[in-house]
Formats: structure tokens, C-alpha cells, sequence
């Protein structure tokens, strides 16, 4: 195999490959990255057995062939070459050898046959549909920060991706929570994505699928079974296994019944929080909301290390109202809104409160009160 290739092409679908593999491996070829190289592209395959990457690029190849090298050192290896560098790889297959050229540089790295590479079985994939990369990365970004990271509750583990009836008919959506906060995100539903099983995407995956979804202007093709998802882009394929678990009923912590409504600027509001969240010990970080007509102050009071306050004017005309929030839960949800507002709807101290982006029902937040 040799082929030659430009230095940013190569930095981009090499630096995908490695945040795939896994740092401490027991089986060494899942520590490398699968190259092959063929017509006029290469393609860069990595995988820790639950997740494959598959990334292709443009290339000049002079020899077809394929095999499987360090994926982190050829990454540190692309990443310090100048800028704008023409990059040869050349395999000698009996020496076990791959050699890496680039202008006066020269690295000679170990390989392992490629035949040991484990490809992951392709499913047969019920569903099939489009959909558009800034719409996934709504519906991801803005349901992630609720994943929960508690192992034992591994079907927490990752975003539910499911078919939902919604305002409107029925919608594409997706719900993380980790039983202190809910996000519940909805899209459109996309052509042909009527009939889709609800998989739980893990949490690596929704990370690694991030850095498919920058570009505004891509269709992405989503292809889901019950066991594996897959997220094409045309120049890369992410495929994972699912969570193989039962999401809870969400529906049945999403409070009906709130009626106190506070409506507040959430970039001065989560502001506010941080603020005042300074002084609170590490631990509890506990936040408290007083509120009566149009005014909410913010407390925190920690006897070791001191109190703070902060009054901000909002838009509340029920009975006073004194609640306590975990500071990182209301700052991780308030940084969620894009729109100016953000509308709390309150029942009582002790009950689950919702936060809403001004009269957009497309998303919703639940978050669990604390004792303060």
C-alpha cells in the first residue's frame, strides 16, 4: 500500500479515529486504526467494540492496500508535520512496517495484519432517514448535560432517541435525565421515521457524534435497529451498539400542574447563580429563590466559608415562593435556553419545577428541588 495525502485531510479523519480507541487496551489492534487506501480514497476505520468510526478522504494512491497502525501515534505524528504538508504512507507488509513521509521527516511505525481488525457485523437496519445536522445537534446538545454518569443505573446511561405524540402530532425525540433533572427536546419528524424503536444512545456516542454535526448545510442519514445506530455523513460513519436496557416512563415526572409562573432574562439569570453560587461549599451548592411580586432575590448561605445574595427583577405575579436548587443543575439548564427568556413554572417548594424557552414547547427541563 502507498498513498499520498495532504496533511489537514489527513489530521481531520485521523483525529476522529483516535477519540475513538480506548487509552488502556487489554487487546492491542484496538488500540490502532484500520487504513485502507483504494481508487482515489483513503479510509480511516477505529472502534473500541461498542463504537466504529469510519472517515474517508481524498488521496492519490499508488498502491491499493490496507493495513493497521497506532492510532494515537500516527495522530501526534500528523499533528506536529508543518502545515500544508504533502504526507506519504507506504506499507511494507513482510517487514511488518509503516513508513510516514513528509518533507525531510521520517517515521517508521509497528503494524499489525489487518485481518485482525474487528469490523463490526452490519445490522439490518429497520429505519432509515434524513435529517439535517442542525437539527440532531439540537436534539442532542440540548438533551446531553442530563445524561446520568451513575453506572448502576446504566440505562440512564445515554439519550433516549424515540418517536413521540407531541403538541402537534407526533415528533422526533430525545430525553436524558439523570433522576435530579429531565431535558426533553423535540423535532419534526423526519420522513420515515414513523415506525423507529426507541434506542438509548450512550454517551460516548452523542459525544463523538457532535463533531459530525458542524456543518449547518449537511443531511445526515440516520439508520436505527434495535440493537445498533448508525449517523452517516458522506465523508464519515459513526456506527454504536445501543444501551441494551428499558428508558423509565419520563412522562410521569413532567409536572402538569404548575401554575406559579416566573418568567426571567436567562443569560442575566444564570449569571446571577453563578454569582452567588461563589461562596457555597463545594458539596451541596445549594441555591435559594425567594420570590414575590416581580422580584426574585438569590441566597446562598454556607456557614464555613460565608452567604451571598443577589436581587434580580422578573415577570412573577403568584404568592411568595422560597425554593432550593442544586447551582450546577440551574446553571447547566438556563445555559441551555437561546431565546431571551426563560419561563419557570413553580407548584411548591417541594415539587418538581419546569423550565420552558419563553412559549416554546419543543423543549422542556424538569429539575428537582433541595432542601435549604
Amino acid at each position: 500500500m502507498k498513498f499520498s495525502i495532504e496533511r489537514g485531510a489527513l489530521l481531520k479523519a485521523l483525529s476522529q479515529a483516535q477519540s475513538v480507541v480506548e487509552r488502556r487496551n487489554t487487546i492491542p489492534i484496538l488500540a490502532n486504526v484500520l487504513i485502507e487506501a483504494e481508487g482515489d480514497t483513503a479510509s480511516f476505520r477505529a472502534t473500541d467494540l461498542d463504537i466504529e468510526v469510519v472517515d474517508k478522504a481524498p488521496a492519490q494512491v499508488e498502491r491499493a492496500g490496507a493495513t493497521t497502525v497506532s492510532a494515537v501515534t500516527l495522530h501526534e505524528i500528523v499533528r506536529k508535520l508543518p502545515d500544508g504538508a504533502l504526507v506519504t504512507l507506504t506499507d511494507d507488509g513482510a517487514a511488518g512496517r509503516l513508513t510516514v513521509e513528509a518533507g525531510r521527516s521520517n517515521f517508521s511505525l509497528a503494524t499489525l495484519p489487518k485481518e485482525d481488525f474487528p469490523v463490526m457485523a452490519s445490522s439490518e437496519y429497520e429505519t432509515n432517514f434524513s435529517a439535517a445536522a442542525p437539527v440532531l445537534r439540537r436534539l442532542f446538545d440540548k438533551s446531553k448535560f442530563a445524561i446520568s454518569t451513575e453506572e448502576t443505573r446504566y440505562y440512564l446511561n445515554g439519550v433516549y432517541m424515540h418517536v413521540a405524540s407531541g403538541e402537534d402530532g407526533q415528533v422526533l425525540r430525545c430525553v436524558a435525565t439523570d433522576g435530579h433533572r429531565l431535558a426533553r427536546v423535540d423535532a419534526p419528524l423526519p420522513e420515515g421515521a414513523d415506525g423507529m424503536v426507541g434506542v438509548i444512545v450512550p454517551r460516548k456516542t452523542v459525544a463523538e457524534l457532535r463533531k459530525l454535526l458542524d456543518d449547518d448545510d449537511l443531511t445526515i442519514a440516520v439508520s436505527v435497529s434495535e440493537t445498533k445506530v448508525r449517523f452517516a455523513a458522506p465523508d464519515i460513519t459513526l456506527t454504536s451498539k445501543v444501551i441494551d436496557g428499558t428508558f423509565p416512563d419520563y412522562t410521569r415526572v413532567i409536572p402538569q400542574g404548575n401554575t406559579r409562573k416566573m418568567e426571567v432574562d436567562a443569560a442575566e439569570f444564570a449569571k446571577a447563580v453563578d454569582r452567588v453560587a461563589t461562596v457555597s461549599s463545594e458539596r451541596s451548592r445549594a441555591v435559594k429563590l425567594s420570590l414575590d411580586e416581580d422580584r426574585l432575590v438569590l441566597s446562598v448561605n454556607a456557614p464555613d466559608s460565608g452567604a451571598a445574595e443577589e436581587e434580580l427583577g422578573v415577570a412573577y405575579s403568584d404568592e411568595p415562593l422560597e425554593i432550593g436548587f442544586n447551582a450546577k443543575y440551574l446553571l447547566e439548564i438556563a445555559s441551555q435556553v437561546d431565546r431571551e427568556n426563560a419561563v419557570f413554572l413553580f407548584n411548591s417548594s417541594g415539587d418538581p419545577t419546569l423550565m420552558r424557552e419563553g412559549d416554546d414547547e419543543s423543549a422542556i427541563y424538569v429539575v428537582m428541588p433541595m432542601r435549604v
